[in-house]
């Protein structure tokens, strides 16, 4: 995420490293660099100018020429002028009506689709609610399956009614069903084009004046950059909406539409998709952004994801094997699944301070432990339970059956020795260093 953005940022500061004496003219030169990352990153040129001539003002103003750390207080300044272009704090969604009506709107292609089932589960899952999701794009029938398919997957009901081409009287039999249903918020997904047409606008608005909805929400793909302000724009004059949310996130190395749309249409990021999965969805944070830009990563986000997977039944009944010398290969497959339902490993460990200029040449796939979980997969069940059954010749079998070298599978029982001594030593508190010895296993 961001990956040549934090890149150019962080050879900008090089520029003061290693200087025995910060001058105007190195912080000049720092700020020419900050600038051309920017404008690398397809931050609109204005915006790009306006922001480092707001940190060369407030460097100069700080005394950063007389500080005894002058990089370090330069790359603060950046870090909390990066946070308020990208909206200051958090923005959270209006969930006051009876029921809530969440109107998605976006060009085709954007994930609206998608991301209103990532919406419906996090309503139901963090926020208690009880979601319907409403099918409004009459014109593409696919959209339509799509909708059910996200809904069975999240069990999430859906209001659709493929005999009506009205997607206004569709959108208000959407919210009256919802009322029959006891539903307290609808979330209603609406038809894309290819590009901003008077066509489309006309029935967005119609659609949003029938319904009056709590939000409007702009969906939008983040890795088209500049493009995406300016469509954000296009919508914004139109339906003057709530809010954007930013998809495809984890696979933006630039960043330049999330640094740049709160500018331009003053409006507030309020959701960014991380992957596809429909847990991967996550409040934006400007701050924990800038944060991650700047390498300084987002342990918040990272202990927060892991608190969503904890599951506390299973932690007791694990703690109970370690202390009996019980902890098997299945014990540690199921800690592996919670892991992996944190996200993508890249991005887990992107979340490390000083992790994310480690790995930045490294290829971590989003199946980072298959070949862990193919080795665990190729032992018996009695295997599994015990591991010191295993020999020489059933290490072969392994090794052959996974598809790894007798090497691979005798340094995984090593890991997994020295993980259970370590778990036993630690009782509760081996989580965070359980965490520490999977990264290290890639």
């Amino acid at each position: 995420m961001f990956d040549n953005l934090s890149d150019k940022l962080d050879k900008a500061f090089h520029v003061l490293k290693g200087r025995g004496q910060i001058t105007e003219i190195n912080v000049a030169e720092t700020m020419k660099e900050i600038r051309r990352a920017l404008l690398d990153a397809d931050v609109n040129f204005k915006i790009a100018k306006e922001f480092t001539n707001r940190v060369k003002e407030k460097a100069l103003g700080q005394d950063v020429l007389s500080s005894i750390k002058p990089g370090q207080l330069l790359t603060k300044i950046v870090r909390d002028e990066l946070a308020e272009l990208m909206g200051g704090e958090a923005a959270g969604v209006d969930l006051s009506g009876q029921p809530s009506v969440i109107l998605m709107s976006g060009l085709q292609g954007s994930g609206k689709t998608t991301f209103s089932g990532k919406l419906a589960r996090y309503l139901k899952t963090k926020k208690s609610k009880k979601p319907l999701l409403v099918a409004c794009d009459v014109y593409r029938p696919a959209a339509i399956d799509q909708l059910h398919v996200v809904g069975d997957q999240i069990g999430v009901e859906v209001y659709s009614d493929r005999e009506n081409n009205d997607p206004v009287t569709l959108a208000q039999a959407g919210v009256a069903k919802a009322k029959e249903l006891g539903c307290n918020v609808v979330i209603i997904d609406t038809a894309g084009r290819l590009a901003v047409d008077e066509t489309m606008m006309t029935e967005i608005s119609s659609i949003h004046k029938a319904v009056q909805p709590n939000e409007t929400l702009f969906v939008v793909d983040s890795m088209t950059g500049q493009d995406a302000v300016n469509t954000a724009k296009a919508f914004n004059d139109v339906l003057d909406f709530d809010g954007v949310i930013l998809t495809k996130l984890d696979g933006d190395t630039r960043g330049g539409a999330a640094i740049s749309i709160k500018s331009v249409v003053n409006k507030p990021i309020k959701f960014i998709g991380t992957g596809e999965k429909m847990e991967a969805l996550d409040v934006f944070y400007p701050e924990r952004m800038a944060d991650r830009i700047l390498g300084m990563g987002d342990v918040i986000s990272l202990v927060e994801r892991a608190q969503e997977q904890f599951d506390e039944e299973q932690a007791r009944k694990i703690q109970k094997k370690i202390a009996k010398n019980r902890f098997g290969f299945d014990d540690f497959l199921s800690q592996i699944q919670q892991i992996k339902k944190m996200g993508n490993m890249k991005d887990l460990m992107g979340m490390i301070p000083g992790a994310g200029k480690a790995l930045k040449n490294l290829d971590i796939d989003d199946d980072a432990f298959k070949h862990i979980e193919a080795m665990i997969h190729s032992m018996t069940p009695d295997e599994r339970a015990n591991p010191a059954k295993l020999n020489s010749s059933r290490k072969k079998r392994i090794a052959k059956g996974s598809g790894r070298s007798i090497q691979e599978v005798n340094q995984l029982l090593k890991q997994f020795e020295q993980m259970s001594k370590m778990m036993k030593m630690m009782q509760g508190g081996g989580g965070k260093r359980m965490m520490q010895m999977l990264s290290q296993m890639q």
